[in-house]
C-alpha cells in the first residue's frame, strides 16, 4: 500500500528531525575527521599544520597499526562467528518450546539491554584471577587463567563479552525467520523421511540465509564499532596490545597519545570499511529482491 501527502512540505517536515540529527551527529563529526586526517595538530588543538597524506602515509608504514588490523579481524570474525552460532541454536530451541515459550524468549532476549561496559566488567569479574568463578573452576581442572599477563586469555575473555552482548539480538532475528518458514515444508519433508538434521540443513538454514547474511554484516560492523566499551571495561587494549582493537587504538593515539591528525585518519579508514560492508550489504539485498 502506497501512502501520498496531500502537501508536498509535509513529508520533508516529518523527516526534518532525523535529518537534524543525521547532520549534527554524524556528518558534522566525520566531516570535520576527514579534514583533520590532513592535519598535525598540537595537543590542545590550539594551531595545526597541513600536511597532505603524511597521516595516512605513517599509518600504513606502522607495524603497529597492522598489528591493530590483525587483531580486530580474529576478534569480530571470532564475534560475529559465535554470536551467530549460539543465536541460531538458541533460536531452533525455543521454536520448538510450546508450553511457556514467552518465558524462555524473554529471558533470552535481556541480555540485549546490558550496555557494552556492564557486560565487560560482569565477565571481567566472573574471570579475575584472584576470586573469580570462573577462573577459580579453570585453576581446579589444571588451568592457570590469567587474562592480565596471557594476551590469548585476554583475547578469549573480550570476544565472550562482546559475543554474549550481541547473542540476544542475532537471537531475535533467527527466532523471527524460524517462525516465518513454513511448516508444511518441514512436515513434507519429515514424512519423506529426512531426520531433523536433515531438515535443518536442507531445508531451514537455506531459508534463513538472507537473514544470516544480514546479521554477519551486523555483527562485523557491531564488533568494529561498538565493543569499545567491553575492550575499555576489561583489558584496556592490553596486556601488549593484544586486544588494541582499530577503534580502541583511535581512542589511544587520540584521546591517550594526543596525535590528533593520526587519530582522525585512523577514523577516515573505519569509515571507508563501515561504508564497503554496507554496500556489499545492500548489493546481496538488490540480488535476493531480483531473484
Amino acid at each position: 500500500m502506497s501512502v501520498y501527502f496531500p502537501q508536498k512540505l509535509l513529508p520533508y517536515l516529518l523527516l526534518m528531525p532525523q535529518l537534524v540529527v543525521t547532520a549534527i551527529f554524524f556528518l558534522w563529526p566525520a566531516g570535520q575527521a576527514v579534514e583533520q586526517a590532513f592535519y598535525q595538530e598540537d595537543a590542545f588543538g590550539l594551531s595545526r599544520d597541513y600536511v597532505g597524506l603524511d597521516n595516512f602515509t605513517e599509518l600504513f608504514t606502522s607495524p603497529e597499526y597492522f598489528a591493530s588490523l590483525k587483531t580486530t579481524m580474529v576478534f569480530s570474525f571470532s564475534v560475529a562467528f559465535l554470536g551467530l552460532a549460539v543465536a541460531l541454536w538458541l533460536a531452533v530451541m525455543a521454536d520448538r518450546v510450546i508450553r511457556g515459550a514467552m518465558v524462555y524468549q524473554t529471558l533470552l532476549i535481556w541480555p540485549y539491554a546490558v550496555a557494552p561496559a556492564l557486560a565487560g566488567v560482569l565477565w571481567w569479574i566472573l574471570f579475575d584471577p584472584s576470586m573469580g568463578p570462573m577462573a577459580l573452576l579453570l585453576e581446579y581442572i589444571g588451568i592457570d587463567w590469567n587474562h592480565f599477563v596471557n594476551g590469548d586469555q585476554a583475547m578469549i575473555l573480550v570476544v565472550i563479552s562482546a559475543t554474549w552482548k550481541q547473542i540476544s539480538y542475532n537471537f531475535l532475528f533467527f527466532l523471527a525467520g524460524l517462525q516465518a518458514i513454513p511448516r508444511s515444508l518441514i512436515e513434507a519433508a519429515a514424512i519423506d523421511g529426512a531426520g531433523p538434521s536433515k531438515r535443518f540443513w536442507d531445508i531451514v538454514f537455506p531459508l534463513l540465509s538472507p537473514t544470516t547474511f544480514f546479521l554477519l554484516v551486523v555483527n562485523l560492523v557491531y564488533a568494529f564499532f561498538e565493543t569499545f566499551g567491553v575492550i575499555d571495561a576489561t583489558t584496556q587494549g592490553g596486556p601488549g596490545q593484544s586486544t588494541t582493537t582499530m577503534v580502541y587504538k583511535v581512542f589511544n593515539d587520540g584521546f591517550v597519545g594526543l596525535d590528533l591528525g593520526s587519530s582522525a585518519a585512523q577514523s577516515v579508514v573505519l569509515m571507508v570499511i563501515v561504508g564497503l560492508m554496507t554496500v556489499v550489504q545492500f548489493r546481496y539485498i538488490e540480488r535476493k529482491v531480483q531473484y
